[in-house]
């Protein structure tokens, strides 16, 4: 198989996989948070056009489809940090690459209330947030030339940022808040960088 058509195969597997979550995850709010264990993988496949068989093939659970989406997101956290400028300082180089990757667009707040704020789906969510951990570890340690075998930095930062953005989820959501996720996003990650300085 040429390297065009493997492209293609990728490609096509993760819409199959994004299209699936998107739909575990409308059909949740539909039912509302008392209600997921009404979404029946027969209904998660029927909405994303697939078969239940297919769907089996991508997860193992509603819990796993409805959080894929979030964690697919958290995985490609490195690549935006790899993308950004070679000579842009890191903390800079990190705040950049997280707001855009994670604010264009703005998530759904319906969907996110629904992932962070039901009992059943917290534990995938916090591994969702935590996946970011291992790509933007690695994307550190080679922008600051660390080895992560010896040097603790770039572990210790990333995990720090994938708690960051799951605090900046957390506030964005509560009642009354009318920030926009971005703000909320930045405020969380001056707390890491720029310690003790006020937020903007």
């Amino acid at each position: 198989m040429n390297d065009d058509a493997m492209d293609l195969r990728t490609r096509h597997k993760q819409a199959t996989r994004e299209a699936i979550s998107l739909a575990a995850l409308r059909l949740a709010i539909e039912q509302g948070p008392h209600g997921l264990a009404l979404v029946r993988v027969h209904d998660i496949a029927e909405a994303a056009g697939v078969s239940p068989r297919t769907y089996n093939n991508y997860f193992s659970s509603r819990e796993e489809a409805i959080c894929a989406f979030q964690s697919d997101q958290s995985r490609r956290v490195g690549e935006a940090l790899r993308a950004r400028p070679a000579g842009e300082p890191l903390d800079q180089a990190v705040v950049a690459a997280v707001i855009e990757h994670f604010t264009d667009p703005e998530p759904d707040r319906a969907g996110l209330r629904m992932i962070m704020d039901t009992p059943a789906l917290q534990g995938e969510a916090l591994k969702a947030f935590t996946m970011a951990e291992g790509p933007l570890a690695t994307a550190i340690a080679e922008r600051t030339g660390s080895d992560p075998a010896r040097d603790l930095f770039p572990a210790v930062t990333a995990a720090a940022v994938a708690g960051a953005i799951r605090v900046a989820g957390r506030h964005w959501l509560e009642p009354g808040n009318t920030v926009s996720f971005a703000t909320a996003l930045r405020r969380a990650l001056s707390c890491v960088f720029f310690p003790g300085r006020p937020p903007e």
